[in-house]
């Protein structure tokens, strides 16, 4: 167990820390999901990854948080090697992965959730969570089992972003929710870009055209494309490679 704490930053004790990942290969058992996939995330960026469903997009978020094992390559922070590195480790470090399924605990208030990620991350500070999600101030005391989906979902994002996280990898954030719900999610993006590198694996292009600074399109388990333009973000210069 490698003595980490809730920080963004790494050995060097620095604050600026790229995520760069090179040459990652991934599989399940004898099958290939990643082929030699390579990205990088600077300070401040908001990075989408695009692409159709089994891309292997969710593969490579839980491979960069240390729930799966790559066969090759590499995942640096800073100068920090994170392959083999532990999921609780690599959270430590400041990279937090909000999954795609939604899952709170539905038994517990959204409090009692809150009061875990507190535990856990050393943070008893919410003003930032209601800050982003001033709704879920009003609803402490309801269990997870009975809020929306958008509801749930601000509640995973509120938790993660407990203990100061300097990188954020979420899984679909969008899907399946009201529309309303996503203008907030769109809004959220924006101002998150302030204070942590974002990660989104997202199928909703028009919002990856309204927030992102580089969108990577990933098409059966490769790197099709690195979209950096601001101008062919907005044009969904990415879609013609999915």
């Amino acid at each position: 167990m490698r003595d980490v704490p809730w920080s963004g930053t790494g050995s060097d004790g620095a604050d600026t820390k790229a995520l760069v990942v090179e040459g990652l290969d991934v599989s399940y058992g004898d099958a290939k999901v990643l082929f030699g996939v390579s990205l990088r995330v600077e300070e401040g960026q908001l990075v989408a990854c695009v692409g159709r469903n089994g891309a292997g997009k969710t593969t490579l978020l839980r491979t960069i948080a240390g729930f799966l094992r790559p066969s090759a390559g590499r995942i640096r922070y800073g100068d920090v090697d994170l392959v083999g590195w532990k999921p609780y480790e690599i959270a430590r470090l400041g990279i937090r992965y909000v999954q795609q399924d939604k899952r709170v605990f539905s038994d517990l208030t959204v409090r009692e959730n809150l009061e875990l990620a507190s535990y856990a991350t050393g943070d008893r500070n919410w003003d930032i969570v209601f800050h982003y999600f001033p709704k879920l101030k009003e609803l402490l005391d309801r269990k997870g089992g009975y809020l929306s989906g958008g509801e749930r979902q601000m509640l995973m994002i509120g938790r993660a972003l407990l203990g100061n996280p300097k990188v954020l990898l979420i899984d679909e954030p969008t899907e399946g929710l009201a529309p309303s719900i996503v203008e907030l999610l769109r809004d959220v993006f924006r101002e998150l870009k302030k204070s942590s590198s974002v990660v989104i694996v997202e199928q909703n292009l028009p919002l990856v055209a309204d927030v992102a600074d580089k969108v990577y399109a990933v098409k059966e388990g490769r790197i099709a494309a690195e979209i950096s333009d601001a101008q062919a973000i907005k044009g969904h210069a990415y879609e013609q490679y999915l």
